[in-house]
């Protein structure tokens, strides 16, 4: 069994790709999209966040793929463009939710720069938005069946490094 100190996971904001490594499959390379804003630690800046974090819960096993998550519930929803037109102002969280926490103190973690406080996950979105590009409000975003992938090949303890 992998422990999730044998996998690595590597978030390259220049080229909006998520790389995973580990022994028993050697690389696997996502499309994704990270803040609109840039790159920042601080909290309110919908910036995403810099250096090491671990993944520290995963939520939303036996959710279906594209559910919609408020406050990491799931709300009985299931993402389609009609409900995507009812709400236009959603930042949709759909599918799975990998919640990150930072490791490193005064620049991702504690006070006002803490990751896991200002609520930094890898989650799904519609389909519709763009991958490759950055968009989203400080998350990181990915395709929804490239998340699910990824979920499944993760454990809580998981290092992930945002560059």
């Amino acid at each position: 069994m992998t422990s999730p100190k044998d996998l690595r996971i590597a978030v390259d904001a220049e080229r909006q790709v998520l790389s995973i490594k580990g022994n028993r499959f050697g690389e696997k390379v996502y499309c994704i999209s990270t803040s609109a804003y840039g790159l920042g630690e601080q909290s309110g800046s919908f910036q995403t966040p810099r250096g090491r974090h671990v993944i520290r819960a995963k939520i939303g096993d036996g959710i279906p793929l594209n559910g919609v998550f408020i406050g990491r519930r799931y709300t009985g929803e299931v993402y389609s463009s009609k409900l995507g037109t009812r709400f236009p102002d959603r930042d949709w969280i759909l599918t799975r939710i990998l919640w990150l926490c930072g490791c490193e103190p005064g620049i991702n973690r504690f006070g006002a720069v803490d990751s896991m406080r200002r609520y930094i996950y890898i989650h799904g979105t519609p389909d519709t938005e763009p991958m490759g590009k950055p968009a989203s409000h400080g998350c990181i975003r990915m395709a929804n069946k490239d998340l699910l992938e990824l979920y499944d090949l993760v454990k809580p303890g998981c290092s992930v490094e945002i560059y």
